[in-house]
């Protein structure tokens, strides 16, 4: 009986100790469980990803703003959406306001990289800024117009892709004595105001001089002036055309100088599509859309932290050689097989 009564004697504060000892366990285990129900709570809204950021990227030309352009494909390519990270600025001289206006309307709206098209639309956007990274695309020779330093180190704020037209210009005498070897008088379709094209004018009269070839010099600024310019053509009986991108003139303007070639049996070549399609006898020159996506990775390493000044400058890496038999058929013109051989497309 002593023992059961010692037993008892020490049970009774044994449970009580429990049942403090329990009480207080529960008490912070409760503690314990708000603090991490908080935590838990607070945890995911932190860990969730910031929403992209979003470029916007201004895109400057002289001809039609058109959104489904290989530019837009090649950033896409990179990962780039305008549903989630991209906006692009588009503007066009092409009967819509003066270049220099368009380029400080697209810089107000705090672009991270400016494209410009051409050589003329490029100088304008290097004078417009000279903190926004630029990237041109089918300017003729960026360093003789003074865009850059050089293609390795271009400096300044200024990269992208050189169209090469020096070498192609040269290339196209050399293939219309090809398809004509006795042809001695062509005329060169231009828009003088274009340094480009002057820079351009003056590597064909160079050429010319070697090939035994005169070169007549049509400055086409207007619709108007093409009357004037096939005036001259005729009187100094011009046998060809090379017809360099007249921004003044629209599809029907072109095709006027098409029929008129056809009419009078005048060879034509040419570097722009646009003007091939119309009913060209030829075109040579750099493949447009390879030189748009490429533009593209520029733009990517500009985004990622890459200065212009240290990204050299490309050359076209694709040069689209195509020749219209149907055309040539109408002017009653062989074209030699050695050279139909080079050509990359032939329409029939």
């Amino acid at each position: 009986m002593r023992t059961n009564s010692v037993h008892s004697h020490w049970r009774l504060p044994l449970v009580r100790l429990i049942g403090k000892s329990v009480i207080k366990f529960t008490s912070v285990t409760s503690t314990v469980i708000l603090a991490l129900t908080a935590v838990t709570a607070w945890f995911p809204a932190e860990a969730q990803q910031p929403p992209p950021k979003v470029y916007r990227i201004g895109f400057l030309r002289a001809v039609a703003c058109i959104k489904e352009t290989d530019l837009f494909l090649g950033l896409r390519e990179l990962g780039y959406s305008e549903a989630q990270n991209l906006i692009i600025e588009c503007r066009t001289s092409f009967g819509k306001g003066e270049l220099p206006d368009l380029a400080a309307e697209l810089l107000r709206l705090n672009i991270d990289v400016l494209v410009s098209e051409g050589t003329r639309t490029t100088l304008v956007a290097k004078q417009a800024t000279k903190v926004i990274p630029i990237v041109m695309v089918y300017v003729g020779d960026p360093v003789a117009s003074g865009i850059a330093n050089s293609l390795a180190r271009p400096g300044g704020n200024v990269t992208g892709l050189s169209a090469n037209l020096n070498e192609i210009i040269t290339k196209h005498l050399e293939i219309l004595k090809e398809v004509a070897p006795r042809i001695s008088r062509v005329a060169l379709l231009m828009d003088s105001t274009n340094l480009g094209q002057t820079l351009l004018a003056e590597q064909l009269d160079a050429a010319a001089r070697v090939m035994g070839v005169r070169v007549h010099r049509l400055d086409v600024l207007t619709p108007a002036a093409l009357d004037g310019s096939f005036a001259v053509a005729l009187r100094e009986r011009a046998e060809a055309f090379i017809i360099l991108p007249l921004p003044s003139l629209g599809p029907p303007d072109i095709r006027r100088i098409t029929e008129f070639a056809l009419n009078n049996r005048l060879l034509t070549i040419t570097y722009n599509t646009p003007y091939f399609d119309a009913g060209m006898l030829m075109l040579y020159g750099p493949n447009i859309p390879d030189q748009y996506r490429r533009v593209g990775s520029y733009v990517d390493k500009i985004l990622k932290g890459a200065r212009p000044a240290d990204l050299p400058i490309e050359q076209p890496t694709k040069i689209d050689f195509i020749i219209n038999q149907r055309v040539a058929r109408a002017l009653h013109v062989k074209v030699p097989e050695a050279l139909l051989q080079r050509a990359e497309q032939i329409i029939n």
